[in-house]
């Protein structure tokens, strides 16, 4: 048995952590997407994510949805409790449409005050604006109960729907095995001509996989709810570089 231990020598030296960006992510316990195109999407290792896992049903409903705003704070406590963040998002855009933005930032700043905040559809909002998009065409994979509340959202916020195409399903199991062609095909169905663009809703499908085929085949900007979030923490926590492979929107200036 070891008798002893001894000390390092050299004296240690500390730098600030892993990290010059840092990205907490707030993610459902049943999203099996938006945590692997975070980390697939990273432009180098300067770029860190830190994930924790709010409790969700397996039903995606208006009811479930507002059942969740319980245990945001809770989740967020759990992001390295005692490290730098730069950004925390919560990555449900059916969730934020229900809860509104407001509400959601004052759970997530109910455990770290004041740190900048994003969302799904916030950040999507921000992606149109940035285009100088008005008009769009949606495509998502929800009931009915749940694209009104996205419908509502946007049009609350000064965007025309062309047409509002979606896949209807209830569980967020179907969801994440919705395949990336079946979004690929929903997409070209889902866009009008009058469309200046098109906005894939819902972090849990894997739309991140074809953004770029979709943009070369309808010649317009695709903007998905992961791939937004995901530009708006980078911006946000100041990050600058461009990420190539994920549509115009994360090669923008």
């Amino acid at each position: 048995m070891v008798n002893s231990f001894e000390s390092v020598k050299q004296t240690p030296e500390f730098d600030q952590g892993p990290g010059k960006v840092r990205i907490g992510l707030v993610t459902l316990s049943n999203d099996y997407v938006t945590e692997r195109d975070f980390i697939n999407m990273r432009p180098s290792d300067d770029v860190v994510i830190y994930v924790s896992r709010v409790l969700n049903t397996p039903q995606c409903t208006v009811e479930t949805l507002q059942e969740m705003a319980s245990k945001i704070t809770e989740a967020t406590s759990l992001l390295v409790p005692e490290g730098r963040l730069d950004v925390v998002a919560y990555a449900c855009t059916s969730g934020t449409a229900v809860m509104g933005f407001e509400r959601i930032q004052s759970l997530i700043q109910a455990t770290r005050p004041n740190i900048t905040c994003v969302t799904p559809l916030t950040s999507s909002l921000a992606a149109m604006d940035l285009f100088g998009v008005k008009r769009i065409a949606v495509l998502t994979p929800y009931i009915d109960e749940v694209n009104t509340s996205i419908a509502e959202y946007l049009e609350a916020k000064g965007k025309s729907i062309s047409a509002f195409t979606s896949f209807k399903l209830a569980e967020n199991e179907d969801m994440a095995r919705l395949s990336a062609e079946s979004v690929y095909q929903g997409a070209l169905e889902a866009d009008r001509d009058d469309a200046e663009a098109l906005f894939i809703s819902c972090t849990a499908i894997r739309a991140v996989d074809v953004i770029e085929r979709i943009e070369r085949t309808l010649g317009k900007p695709v903007i998905t709810a992961v791939q937004a979030m995901y530009w708006q923490s980078l911006r946000l926590a100041g990050f600058t570089g461009k990420v190539k492979d994920y549509g115009q929107l994360l090669r923008h200036d």
